[in-house]
C-alpha cells in the first residue's frame, strides 16, 4: 500500500501544482494510533511545490486522493500530517486478488530453501480461544503458506500447555460444582465448558480471599492460605505423583478441551504438522533442572525450590521448580527444547527471550 501510496501522491504533486517530486521526499508512515487515519503523509517536504501553508496543503493533497483513489475512504490533516484512512473494500479487493492470482509468489522462490519451523496457537487446556489465539493462529498458517510458498520446507507446530496449576484450577472446580455436567449433557462446547469452570474457581477464590482479609489477613498470604488455592496445589502434586483419580480426571477433561480445540481450528482452516503437550515435556524438563542443580549451576532456596541465578548476566532470579517439587513454565520450555527431533529448532525459538537463552544455554550444556 505504501508503494502505491506513494505513486498517487506523485501523481497528485504532479497535477496539482505541476512540480515532479522525488521518492526521498514522499515519507509514508503508519498513523499514530491517538489519530484517526492508517497512513500519514508528512507535508513538510512537499511546501517548496505547494507554497502554502502545512495545512492547506495537506488538506489539498487529501482531497485530491479521496475524489482520485478509490482506496481513501477519509482523510484529516493535524498540523503538518496527512493521515488517510484506507477503506475495508480495497483490503478485501487486494487479498482476493492475491488468492486469485495463482503465481504471485512466482517471483519469491529463494534459492537455498531451508526447514522453518513455525509454531502458533499454544493454547491452555482450562478455557476455550481467545481473540489473541485466532490472531496467532491465522498470523502462523499465513507465514507458513507464504514461506512454504517461496519453497521452504516449514513445519507447522502447536506446543500445548495442558498441565499446571491453572488446569487444576478448572479441575477442582467441576470436581466441586459441577455435578457431572458434560458437554453432552451442558450443550456446552468442551473449551467453553472447562472455562466455565476456571472462571468459577477465580469467582470462589476472590471470595475466599476477601473473608481471609476482612479477618485481619495481608493480602498476599490470603492469596496463599485460601482453601481453594490449598486444595488446588495438592490436586497439582497428585497429578504429577500419578495419582489415578487426579490423572483420571485431567484426561477427560483435556478430552473435551481438544475436541472443542478442533472445531474452532476447523473453522479457522488452520493445522498441525506436530503437536507438543507440556505434559511430558515437564518431565524431562526437570530431569535437566535436577542435573544442574547437582552440577551447582542452579541453587535450592531455602524453601526448597530451585532457582537460576542470572545476576550475572544482568538480569534476576529464575524459578524453575517450587519449593513443593511442581514444574513451571521455564521448566517445560527446558524439556521441549531438549525433545525430538525439533529440538535444535526449538532452541532457537527459546532463545529468542534473553532469560530462557542464558538458562537453556546453561543447563543444555550438561547433555
Amino acid at each position: 500500500m505504501e508503494i502505491v501510496l506513494k505513486e498517487k501522491i506523485k501523481e497528485a504533486v504532479r497535477n496539482i501544482y505541476n512540480s515532479e517530486v522525488k521518492d526521498d521526499l514522499i515519507q509514508i508512515q503508519e498513523t499514530r494510533k491517538d489519530f484517526k487515519g492508517d497512513f500519514t503523509l508528512v507535508v513538510f517536504p512537499l511546501l517548496r511545490f505547494s507554497k502554502n501553508t502545512p495545512e492547506k496543503t495537506g488538506e489539498t493533497i487529501g482531497q485530491y486522493l479521496k475524489d482520485n483513489f478509490s482506496a481513501i475512504a477519509g482523510f484529516n490533516v493535524i498540523k503538518g500530517f496527512l493521515n488517510l484512512e484506507i477503506s475495508d473494500s480495497w483490503w478485501v479487493a487486494f487479498f482476493r486478488n492475491l488468492v486469485l492470482e495463482k503465481n504471485h509468489l512466482e517471483n519469491c522462490q529463494v534459492p537455498n530453501p531451508e526447514t522453518i519451523l513455525v509454531e502458533y496457537s499454544s493454547p491452555n487446556t482450562n478455557k476455550p480461544l481467545h481473540l489473541g489465539h485466532i490472531r496467532n493462529n491465522l498470523l502462523g498458517y499465513s507465514l507458513y503458506r507464504i514461506l512454504s510458498g517461496c519453497g521452504h520446507n516449514v513445519i507447522k507446530t502447536n506446543i500445548v500447555n495442558d498441565r499446571g496449576i491453572h488446569i487444576c484450577k478448572s479441575m477442582l472446580a467441576w470436581k466441586k460444582f459441577g455435578q457431572g455436567e458434560t458437554p453432552e449433557s451442558s450443550g456446552m462446547k468442551g473449551d467453553h465448558l472447562v472455562g466455565k469452570y476456571y472462571v468459577l474457581f477465580e469467582k470462589n477464590y476472590k471470595i475466599q480471599i476477601e473473608d481471609l482479609i476482612n479477618n485481619g489477613m495481608e493480602e498476599a498470604e490470603a492469596k496463599n492460605s485460601a482453601p481453594l488455592m490449598k486444595e488446588t496445589r495438592e490436586m497439582l502434586l497428585k497429578w504429577e505423583a500419578g495419582d489415578k483419580e487426579v490423572f483420571g480426571l485431567w484426561k477427560m477433561m483435556n478430552s473435551w478441551v481438544y475436541k472443542g480445540f478442533d472445531e474452532t481450528y476447523k473453522k479457522l482452516g488452520v493445522d498441525f504438522d506436530k503437536i507438543y503437550y507440556e505434559s511430558d515435556t515437564y518431565k524431562v524438563g526437570k530431569d535437566i533442572v535436577l542435573k544442574a542443580l547437582k552440577d551447582n549451576i542452579l541453587y535450592r532456596n531455602e524453601d526448597s525450590s530451585i532457582w537460576a541465578d542470572l545476576s550475572p548476566d544482568g538480569l534476576d532470579q529464575k524459578l524453575l521448580l517450587r519449593s513443593d517439587g511442581t514444574a513451571v513454565y521455564m521448566t517445560q520450555d527446558l524439556g521441549t527444547a531438549l525433545t525430538d527431533t525439533m529440538s535444535t529448532i526449538l532452541i532457537k525459538i527459546f532463545m529468542l527471550l534473553e532469560m530462557n537463552r542464558i538458562i537453556i544455554s546453561r543447563c543444555l550444556k550438561l547433555f
